[in-house]
Parts: structure tokens; C-alpha cells; sequence
């Protein structure tokens, strides 16, 4: 068992989107073990984020829940100015939020989606670090989560991929405009993971037909470990870079 004084995010502050399950959920939950307070930003699933409080709260950790929309510029100034308020500072931003709607052809993408797609996984990602961005230091970070579909495309998730790749371009900019202040940015690209959302999507078959090369999707727990090391000063000297917890999928990116 990790000693307390071993403790590698003790007595930092986190805001992380989309924690109430997957991803999110298990990085929180990480967080938490490694010393770190949580507020967590959920859109909608009050059960799954009260379950996800009641488990960071067992961990001995303070956490906060925030329900709303990241594309809303008031709910993400309201969530970051709480967070700080009520931890004392914000130390790692996490950028996890979004959504996907599977389509087998263009023709058969409909607009609403479209713009729901963008405005959560990366318009809301944008307008919430412009929100927690004055509140960073040097020292600080933020993490994004990117996806592997942002390299290799995917023929159902045109639009999905077409943010993940944004998310990217973002990421690489922000290290940039960030590094003068000593802020590192950086992303996590998984592959296929089993999480709710891609059971949602796809049901019981792969995210992607073709199975990376350790012919399983990864776990949530698996995938919270890169964000864990680019949180951590172990990750120095990494900035506007991208980690790629997939199985083994050659993305050249």
C-alpha cells in the first residue's frame, strides 16, 4: 500500500469533465489515491456521479460534482471559480467531455449531431480551459483526451473523429502559447475502450473492427495511468505531446 508521504498528486487540486463514469471516472479515482482533491463536471447522469463521489470520498478525498453543459462559457467560468474557491487553487485541468453519434454514411449524419459532437468534445473543451487557464501556474497542466480515431479516421464516427483530431491541433497550440508561463499541455489518444459510452454506441461489438494488436480493448484503470504520469513531475519535460494507451495500433502521430 502507496505510504502517504509516497503520495505522487498529494494536496493537489483537479477539475476533470466527464468523470462521472469511463475514462473520466477511473482517472478521478487515480487522482484521488495519489493525494489529489476532485471536482468532478458531469452532464446529466446524477446516479453515476454520486456513486463516482461516494468512492473518491472513501479515498479520504474532498470532492465536488458540477452538473451541466461545457459548451456553456457561464457553467465552466461558475464550475472553475467553486473549484478554486473551494480547494484553495486548481492545479491539473482534465479534458475528457464528449459524445458520439454512429453513422454508416454521410447522408445519414444528421446536423443536431453534428453540432452537439462539436460543441461538447471540443468547443466546451476550449471554453473550459479559457475558464480555468487564469487560474493556472507554473508547474501546472492541463490534459486532454484525444483518441486514436484522430489518426486513423473511422467510417462511423466522422464527426467524432473530425473533434478528436481538433482536440490535437489544440492541444500542440496550447503547449505553445502555455509554455512561457510553464504550463505543460498535453493529450491522451486511447484506442478501443471499454467504457459505457462505447457499449452505448456500439453495443456488445469492438469500437473498432480491428482489433489492436493485444486483441482486447484496454480498461478505463489501464488508460488513467498515462493521464497519471503527464499529471506528475515525472513528465517534465513533456509538452505538446500526445500518449497512445492502444494496444499497440502503429498511428505515426
Amino acid at each position: 500500500m502507496t505510504k502517504e508521504n509516497d503520495l505522487r498528486l498529494e494536496g493537489k487540486s483537479v477539475l476533470i469533465s466527464g468523470a462521472d463514469s469511463g475514462i473520466g471516472k477511473a482517472v478521478a479515482l487515480l487522482f484521488a489515491k495519489q493525494g489529489a482533491d476532485i471536482a468532478i463536471i458531469y452532464h446529466s447522469d446524477d446516479k453515476d456521479a454520486e456513486k463516482t463521489k461516494a468512492e473518491i470520498e472513501q479515498l479520504g478525498r474532498k470532492v465536488i460534482l458540477f452538473s451541466g453543459d461545457v459548451n456553456n462559457s457561464q457553467f465552466c467560468k461558475v464550475s472553475v471559480n467553486k473549484t478554486v474557491s473551494e480547494f484553495g487553487k486548481l492545479d491539473i485541468l482534465i479534458n475528457n467531455a464528449g459524445v458520439q453519434f454512429p453513422a454508416k454514411d454521410i447522408l445519414d449524419l444528421e446536423e443536431e449531431n453534428i453540432r452537439t459532437t462539436f460543441n461538447a468534445n471540443i468547443i466546451g473543451m476550449i471554453l473550459l480551459t479559457k475558464a480555468a487557464f487564469p487560474h493556472l501556474k507554473k508547474g501546472d497542466c492541463i490534459i486532454n483526451t484525444t483518441s486514436a480515431t484522430a489518426y486513423q479516421g473511422h467510417k462511423e464516427l466522422l464527426d467524432y473523429s473530425a473533434t478528436k483530431g481538433a482536440i490535437v491541433s489544440f492541444t500542440r497550440s496550447l503547449a505553445l502559447q502555455s509554455k512561457p508561463k510553464g504550463i505543460r499541455v498535453n493529450a491522451v489518444a486511447p484506442g478501443p475502450v471499454a467504457t459505457p459510452l462505447t457499449k452505448e454506441t456500439f453495443g456488445d461489438e469492438e469500437e473498432d473492427p480491428n482489433k489492436p494488436p493485444l486483441e482486447r480493448n484496454a480498461t478505463p484503470e489501464e488508460v488513467a495511468e498515462s493521464f497519471l504520469f503527464l499529471a506528475t513531475g515525472a513528465s517534465s519535460q513533456i509538452t505538446g505531446q500526445v500518449l497512445h494507451p492502444n494496444g499497440g495500433l502503429i498511428v505515426n502521430g
